[in-house]
């Protein structure tokens, strides 16, 4: 008992120090950054979606462009901004003028301080420079800018599959290397090489150096040219029914930029291995609002291949081992297809029609809740989206077919009598046997199959300085999934989220997520069951900027996890991240300390964690311990930066780390990294 007193007094105290630090240096988080951290927190994209975000945005961020000459569609890259918002943006600077400054982005109707805080990062407000350069070869070669990185992990720990004769064929660290040009908005060509951890590197298997390349090649608004991409590219059309190999906003965004996303081609410069196509894909300018898209692709994939069928794709990129690399490139996989917009003033109308072909058959290995999944050698969807708009009205969706005639459909409404109101009603039904290689999009479960819901949302300003977001998800699933052997179940998501900001520098919110859904568990001597999984999360979050230079940030995770009538799995974690940027000395410096206590791996929790550029890091944790990381960034002349990061992680309740080939004896984590940018 008196155990039990000293470490509940432990965590209040932590609690209270962490939160008065707070109240005297509070720190301004980007918007996109937060979004991030609670996507990952609620695991609702992987690692690799969430790379190909963080790679745009960190290029904007480098490389910001003139807000006074911005485009619809340069706008739409960002998302979170509206489509209000944005047409608002485009309005002001129509009507007042070009802006002069930061601070004039508050005079936008709607606009919002965290917003303008956080889109200040992407832009600037200096004049475009009258001569324009025809985009000559010549031209092109002599103003265009030119960038190349590195970066290298190293852990200082072994690894059990390093000590093993079977284990990691290649050595422990981590590197890439990133070559990219750019000539204004419309020349971008590079390459980009990774090898990961554990992966062999001049040698073995792998004699030609990195594990991963990627060229690529794109070029933009070249008159009726609007999109070229040769090499290795991504493509997102619709709201991903059909197609959508890029970042998908999930439903814990904000609701007012829910179904808001840039659609296209784009180029793919990102270590993320297995989102992408390999060839060719063009757009071109029909008339000024209707445009033709085609694209072809055709690239060796990784798998495992029995007897001539594909019985599963490998996607996480990893060549580590023996088996890693009698899985590597053993298909092959071609797509051709085509996507018609039309963008009116008043709606906008799509047309999406892809094929892809395996040169195997794609058979996966039976299992009950996997009856319905793709099957076969080619595959054929088509889809219509649209976009209604219609006095405070928002209508918009997406329905798709593939080969057997199966739907996918999602249709969403959007209420906004002004821009601090948002009500949001969503339908979506994705039949159980419906099959799109490439789709993703808006729903509780990873594919667009199996799965039908209702979502409200709303967001809105209570009072001043106060909002109010929350929303409520009603899901089935009339098949058995992954962990769920019980047909016809349901389930909700729910989220209710309270931010104050009485000051430009300041900003706190207190945010609860509650989701029941049905689950199998085998109790210890029983019988495998289904039964409801009860998850709550909450987090108090409190930011502040005193100075331009100082940024500050507090959080407070718990984590609540049960199944109906069996012992819960609780967690808390508590964080405090301080960045400074010296005045007269080119240095940045960003720190984080977070400690944490959960009864298990269910109950893990996850922190955003300042990284390297082109990378982010949220990493979990589970059990007792703490977490300390230190970033060091030096930059000389816009030409030159250095970056580095130590991060520490010490265990108190376990004398290993991980299982298995990932096995770290000791209960200490030591990691160093490393990063060169070069600009010329």
């Amino acid at each position: 008992m008196k155990y039990k007193m000293n470490k509940r007094w432990k965590t209040m105290l932590i609690i209270c120090f962490s939160v008065f630090f707070s109240v005297n240096n509070l720190s301004a988080q980007s918007v996109w950054e937060e979004v991030i951290e609670q996507w990952v927190n609620n695991q609702e994209s992987n690692s690799y979606q969430l790379e190909n975000l963080i790679e745009s945005l960190d290029e904007l961020k480098e490389n910001p462009f003139p807000i006074n000459i911005a485009t619809k569609e340069q706008l739409e890259r960002f998302p979170f901004l509206s489509d209000q918002l944005i047409e608002n943006i485009l309005y002001y600077i129509y009507k007042h003028g070009p802006m002069l400054s930061d601070k004039e982005l508050m005079l936008v109707k709607d606009m919002d301080q965290q917003t303008a805080r956080c889109l200040k990062l992407f832009i600037t407000f200096q004049q475009p420079e009258k001569q324009e350069y025809k985009p000559t070869l010549k031209n092109i070669l002599k103003y265009g800018k030119q960038e190349l990185s590195t970066r290298v992990d190293i852990p200082v720990y072994t690894k059990a599959g390093y000590q093993k004769e079977n284990g990691y064929r290649g050595y422990s660290f981590y590197t890439n290397l990133r070559y990219s040009f750019r000539y204004s908005d419309k020349v971008y060509w590079g390459l980009t090489a990774e090898k990961d951890a554990g992966e062999p590197f001049f040698n073995r298997e792998n004699k030609k150096g990195y594990d991963y390349y990627s060229p690529y090649l794109l070029i933009k608004n070249m008159g009726r040219l609007k999109t070229l991409a040769l090499g290795n590219y991504r493509l997102n059309y619709g709201y991903g029914l059909v197609m959508n190999t890029d970042f998908s906003m999930g439903k814990t965004t904000m609701i007012s930029t829910l179904g808001n996303k840039a659609t296209g081609i784009k180029k793919h410069s990102s270590t993320d291995e297995y989102n992408y196509f390999q060839g060719i894909a063009g757009s071109i300018s029909i008339t000024n609002r209707l445009s033709a898209d085609a694209f072809y692709s055709y690239r060796t994939m990784d798998g495992i291949v029995d007897n001539q069928f594909i019985t599963s794709i490998k996607e996480d990129g990893y060549h580590r081992v023996v088996k890693d690399f009698e899985k590597k490139n053993t298909f092959s996989n071609q797509l051709i297809g085509s996507n018609l917009h039309y963008n009116g003033k008043s709606f906008e109308l799509g047309l999406t029609s892809v094929y892809n072909v395996f040169n195997k058959m794609l058979n996966p290995t039976d299992r009950v809740y996997n009856q319905f999944y793709p099957r076969g050698k080619d595959f054929f969807n088509i889809g219509v989206n649209y976009k209604v708009f219609w006095k405070q009205f928002t209508l918009l969706g997406e329905t798709a077919i593939d080969k057997n005639g199966k739907l996918a459909t999602m249709n969403m409404l959007r209420y906004s009598p002004k821009g601090d109101f948002q009500l949001i009603l969503m339908n979506r039904f994705y039949d159980v046997a419906y099959q799109g290689i490439y789709a993703k999009s808006i729903g509780e479960g990873s594919s667009v199959q199996n799965e039908s819901g209702f979502y409200i949302g709303l967001e809105t300003s209570l009072l001043r300085h106060f909002k109010l977001m929350t929303y409520g998800d009603f899901f089935y699933f009339p098949w058995k999934k992954y962990q769920l052997s019980k047909n016809g179940t349901q389930g909700f998501d729910g989220v209710i989220q309270l931010s104050y900001s009485p000051l430009y520098e300041l900003d706190m919110f207190i945010k609860y997520r509650y989701k029941n859904k049905h689950k199998d568990i085998t109790p210890e001597g029983g019988k495998k069951t289904t039964l409801p999984y009860i998850q709550q999360k909450g987090r108090y979050q409190l930011n502040y900027s005193p100075i331009n230079e100082l940024m500050l940030k507090t959080t407070v995770d718990i984590v609540y996890n049960a199944f109906q009538q069996e012992k819960a799995s609780k967690g808390i974690l508590v964080g405090e991240s301080i960045g400074y940027k010296f005045k007269k000395l080119p240095v940045q410096l960003d720190g984080s300390v977070a400690w944490f206590h959960t009864d298990d791996y269910a109950s893990r929790i996850s922190m955003y964690e300042k990284s390297l550029l082109y990378t982010f890091h949220v990493p979990s944790f589970y059990g007792k311990g703490e977490r300390y990381a230190l970033n060091v960034r030096y930059t000389w002349k816009d030409m030159l930066v250095l970056q580095a990061k130590y991060a520490y992680t010490h265990y108190r309740d376990r004398e290993t780390i991980g299982s298995g080939l990932e096995q770290i004896n000791g209960n200490r984590k030591n990691d160093l990294y490393f990063q060169i940018r070069l600009k010329f």
